[in-house]
């Protein structure tokens, strides 16, 4: 019965540190600014910001390019990963 309880509150107390290490990572992770976000943008498609705004886990940059095509660039906030829409 000793054994039994012993291996119980060493589960438990290892089930509460992997919580807490999860909890942890969970706020350690980066969200990148609009400004990052644009800065990324731009540096994969050179011109002018003309809009940013947000759908859930990506920044959409509108670019006008210097050859006067448009194009819609988003950015993941959490990796900061640039794909064309």
């Amino acid at each position: 019965m000793r054994l039994q309880l012993t291996l119980l509150a060493l589960i438990l107390a290892f089930a509460s540190s992997v919580a807490d290490a999860n909890s942890r990572n969970d706020k350690n992770v980066k969200i990148i600014t609009k400004k990052e976000a644009v800065s990324l943008a731009l540096d994969k498609y050179a011109g002018r910001t003309l809009k940013i705004s947000e759908e859930n886990q990506f920044f959409v940059v509108r670019i006008l390019q210097p050859d006067g095509r448009i194009v819609d660039l988003k950015v993941n906030k959490k990796t900061g990963e640039v794909n064309k829409d």
